[in-house]
């Protein structure tokens, strides 16, 4: 890994999405601020304070150890065995990521009263958020060059120690996002009634005009975010995990016991695709005699998919400098760089929304209440997706290709545009459908700074379940899903 200075063309975009990042924080700290040091150790101290800690922490660490389990699992399953049906089960597998964890959550409340509080909510966020952990280590194993297992064969070592080691960075970045998304989780703990940060932010907020508690909550869970994402970087360690060569073109098949493989993926399937579907189906038929109004669900289609496809490419724009940078340099910038773009991703989305709104009102009011300010806050929510897969896929990529094209002449920029892109349009892909597919399920954020008279289709959703009008929700969710199903089935479709 390049110990040199970092190319401007990289370092300048780079620190512009560090600089975005980090704009929430810088307005947590102003409104911290207002109350004065009393006002910020007393809610600090709070004992109130620690129990939520302990919850979110405590959710976070159950769903994340979930998610490897079954992610790693599935991907093992579908990439590297003889597993009859390996295509339509990895995209299966992919698919949840179209069920937004909100829906999830009502669809098991409804039909499960009892299932509810830090269990209920561990259930659904796993079943949302394991492909955030399946997609990136399915590729990184389609990608591994079976020689090195050979090898380690060969010197009396088992096959699975060089494939732990390789996919210890996918499965370290797939797991950090799904700790991320838990911290930042709002919908799905309100539903279940589990009270954690996010929802004692909300309520702070909702509460009266004094910010200050809401500020320090959100501060609070800006530090335990960043002492996550430093334990994440240090057990990546200096190892390198590039190819030295190209991609393998041959796959390990390895034998399975296809019985309790195929029971496995298939209660993965009906837990976290089907148990949703026959749900909302059930609502579509319920509601099926009171008529649909086809020009709001158009209107909100086409308002989803523009400011989600918006977002997605802005995201990625940004993502590609941070994830170059933090996979070639190292350094203390190229460290503060990568773990900035975290930051954002951890808070929840009425914080994000509401920074904006502070800073697009003093600063850039032309786009208040206007789609552009709705992108920013996609891009700061989901950074750290495409980050992480802009990083993981580069990784694998040889830096003597890079180092080559130099001596050919190819400036530093050039280098990565010919050599280090190609190589890594894999995960910059992966990266863009995650943050397209998140983008449409996102809640909070969207219903904050839409621009008057704009409805997207989580926001119908939101809007006529809150009303308790589950069959006039249904069409939303349906349509929601299926969108969002097309992206993660081809995702899942891809992978060896």
């Amino acid at each position: 890994m390049p110990r040199g200075r970092v190319p401007a063309a990289l370092l300048l975009p780079a620190l512009l999405a560090a600089a975005l990042s980090l704009a929430p924080v810088a307005y947590l700290v102003v409104r911290a601020a207002e109350g004065g040091p009393a006002a910020f150790a007393g809610v600090l101290l709070r004992v109130r304070t620690a129990e939520l800690a302990v919850r979110s922490l405590g959710l976070a660490a159950v769903v994340t150890a979930a998610c490897l389990v079954v992610g790693v699992s599935l991907a093992w399953l579908v990439v590297r065995t003889d597993l009859p049906g390996r295509k339509v089960w990895g995209a299966l597998a992919a698919l949840p990521l179209a069920v937004p964890s909100y829906v999830a959550a009502y669809t098991w409340v409804a039909a499960f009263p009892g299932v509810s509080g830090f269990w209920g909510s561990a259930l659904v966020l796993t079943l949302c958020t394991y492909p955030y952990v399946y997609l990136p280590v399915a590729a990184a194993l389609g990608r591994m060059d079976p020689a090195l297992e050979e090898v380690a064969l060969s010197l009396g070592r088992g096959r699975m120690a060089v494939v732990v080691r390789q996919l210890r960075p996918a499965a370290a970045a797939g797991g950090l996002l799904v700790a991320m998304y838990v911290l930042a989780e709002f919908g799905a703990v309100s539903i279940m009634r589990f009270d954690v940060f996010t929802t004692q932010i909300y309520t702070s907020y909702r509460a009266g005009f004094n910010r200050t508690p809401a500020a320090v909550l959100g501060l609070a869970l800006v530090v335990i975010t960043l002492l996550i994402v430093l334990a994440e970087g240090r057990t990546r360690g200096r190892a390198a995990y590039a190819l030295r060569g190209s991609p393998a073109r041959r796959r390990v098949v390895v034998r399975t016991w296809k019985a309790p493989a195929l029971a496995w993926v298939t209660l993965v399937a009906v837990l976290a695709v089907g148990f949703p579907l026959v749900s909302i189906l059930y609502w579509l038929v319920a509601g099926s005699s009171r008529g649909l109004d086809l020009g709001a669900l158009v209107s909100a289609t086409g308002a989803t998919l523009g400011v989600s496809a918006a977002g997605a490419a802005l995201t990625v724009a940004l993502a590609v400098p941070v994830g170059i940078v933090a996979a070639r340099y190292r350094g203390r910038l190229s460290r503060f760089v990568e773990q900035s773009v975290y930051v954002g991703h951890a808070l929840p989305g009425v914080v994000i929304a509401l920074s904006l709104v502070f800073f697009a009102v003093r600063y850039a009011y032309p786009i208040y209440q206007q789609w552009p300010l709705l992108v920013l806050a996609y891009a700061v929510l989901f950074l750290p997706a495409a980050v992480g897969a802009v990083r993981a896929s580069v990784l694998q990529s040889p830096p003597v290709l890079e180092e080559v094209a130099r001596s050919l002449g190819r400036s530093p920029l050039g280098a990565v545009r010919q050599v280090t892109l190609p190589l890594a349009l894999p995960g910059v892909l992966a990266g863009a459908a995650l943050v397209f597919l998140t983008a449409m399920k996102e809640l909070p954020a969207t219903i904050l700074l839409r621009p008057t008279g704009m409805e997207t289709l989580a926001t119908r959703l939101w809007t006529e379940t809150g009303a308790g009008a589950y069959a006039a929700a249904a069409p939303y969710a349906a349509l929601l899903m299926a969108l969002a199903a097309v992206p993660g089935f081809l995702l899942g479709r891809r992978r060896p």
